[in-house]
C-alpha cells in the first residue's frame, strides 16, 4: 500500500506525494493533550519563514499532527483524516510511513483525542535529530545544535503548570535554552483545539497563532498568547451579554482587563456594558482611561445609541463624555 492509494481511498489529491523531498524547513515541535480538559495542541519553532502555516495541524475531537524535517505536508490532513476514521495516532502514523518512499527524511509527531502519542524520526533527518514520546505528548526535533533538545522539551512540558498552551510554549522555550536550531530562530506556530468537537469548528479552536518572521519568535508568541487569552475572555463576555447574562459578561470582561489592562478594547466595552446596565459610577474610571488613550473612542460612543448599542440618553452621554479631554 502506498501514499497515493491511501490518498485515493480517502478522496484526497495525490499530487503532494508525487513531489520529491524539499529542503528541511522545520525543526522542533510538540504535540500534546491536556489530561484535565481534553484540549489538544501542537506548537513549533524553526529558522524558517511562516513555519506555522505548514507544520502544525489540529482538529477538535480528533488529534494533532506536526510534520517536519523534509516536510511532507499531507501527513497533516491525512493523519487527521485517519484518526477521524478511528485509527489511533500510532496506527495512523505507521500507515502513512509505510506508504511513504521517503520516510527516512521525515519527522512527524501525532496525538489522538485519547492522548495516544507517536513520533517518527527518519534515519536521514539532519543531526542532531530525535524524539521523545511521553504520557500524552510527543516532542520531536531535527537540525539541533545538541542531541539533548527533545528530552529538555519533554521535561519542561511535564513540569510546567497551567493550561496546555503555556506548557507547549514552555517546551519550545526549553528547546531554545538547550541550544535550539543550529541555524537560529525565525518563526513559530501554536494551535490548541477542544477535546470534543461541537460541530462548529470556529468555536472549537481555542488558539491559532503564528509568528511569521521575528528575532525572538517564541517570545513574541508568548505576547500573542497573552493577548489571545484576554480576547477570549472578551468573546465570552460578549456571548454572555448577548444571552442577557450581564453579571457573567462583566466577570469575563474583568478577567480580560486584568490580563491586558492597557488595551482600549478591554476598557471601552466593559465600560459601555456597565453604563448601559446602571453601573455608571463604576464605568467612569474606565471611560476616563480609554478617552485619554485616544479621544476617537468618544466619537465611537456617540455613534452607539443610533444602532441600539447604548441607551439613547443625552444626559448620560454628556456625563460620560465629560471624562474625556476638554473640547472633544
Amino acid at each position: 500500500m502506498h501514499l497515493p492509494l491511501i490518498l485515493a481511498v480517502l478522496g484526497l489529491s495525490a499530487a503532494a506525494s508525487d513531489l520529491p523531498p524539499v529542503r528541511p524547513a522545520h525543526t522542533y515541535s510538540i504535540v500534546a493533550r491536556d489530561k484535565t480538559t481534553g484540549d489538544i495542541g501542537v506548537a513549533v519553532q524553526s529558522h524558517w519563514f511562516s513555519v506555522g502555516s505548514l507544520v502544525p495541524w489540529a482538529e477538535a475531537g480528533v488529534g494533532a499532527v506536526a510534520t517536519q524535517s523534509f516536510v511532507e505536508a499531507s501527513y497533516g490532513p491525512l493523519g487527521l483524516e485517519m484518526m477521524r476514521a478511528g485509527r489511533t495516532a500510532p496506527e495512523a502514523l505507521a500507515g502513512l510511513l509505510r506508504a511513504d518512499k521517503d520516510e527516512a527524511v521525515r519527522q512527524v509527531g501525532m496525538i489522538d483525542a485519547a492522548g495516544r502519542a507517536a513520533s517518527h524520526t527518519g534515519s536521514k533527518c539532519i543531526a542532531a535529530a530525535g524524539h521523545f514520546v511521553g504520557d500524552g505528548f510527543a516532542c520531536q526535533a531535527n537540525m539541533m545544535l545538541k542531541p539533548t533538545v527533545w528530552k529538555a522539551m519533554a521535561e519542561a512540558f511535564e513540569s510546567t503548570p497551567g493550561e496546555l498552551a503555556d506548557r507547549l510554549l514552555a517546551a519550545l522555550e526549553a528547546a531554545q535554552r538547550e541550544g535550539g536550531d543550529i541555524r537560529g530562530r525565525q518563526a513559530a506556530g501554536l494551535i490548541v483545539v477542544k477535546g470534543k468537537a461541537s460541530g462548529a469548528p470556529w468555536k472549537d479552536r481555542i488558539y491559532d497563532l503564528r509568528v511569521e518572521d521575528h528575532p525572538d519568535p517564541v517570545g513574541e508568541m508568548r505576547r500573542l498568547l497573552r493577548t489571545a487569552k484576554a480576547y477570549n475572555h472578551m468573546n465570552e463576555g460578549d456571548a454572555h451579554l448577548t444571552a442577557g447574562r450581564t453579571a457573567e459578561a462583566l466577570r469575563e470582561y474583568s478577567l480580560g482587563l486584568d490580563i491586558y489592562p492597557d488595551n482600549p478594547e478591554m476598557l471601552f466595552w466593559p465600560a459601555v456594558t456597565m453604563a448601559s446596565t446602571g453601573k455608571v459610577e463604576s464605568s467612569l474610571p474606565l471611560f476616563r482611561r480609554v478617552f485619554a488613550l485616544d479621544p476617537n473612542w468618544m466619537e465611537l460612543l456617540r455613534r452607539l445609541p443610533a444602532v441600539g448599542q447604548f441607551p439613547d440618553d443625552p444626559a448620560l452621554l454628556k456625563r460620560i463624555l465629560a471624562e474625556g479631554p476638554a473640547g472633544r
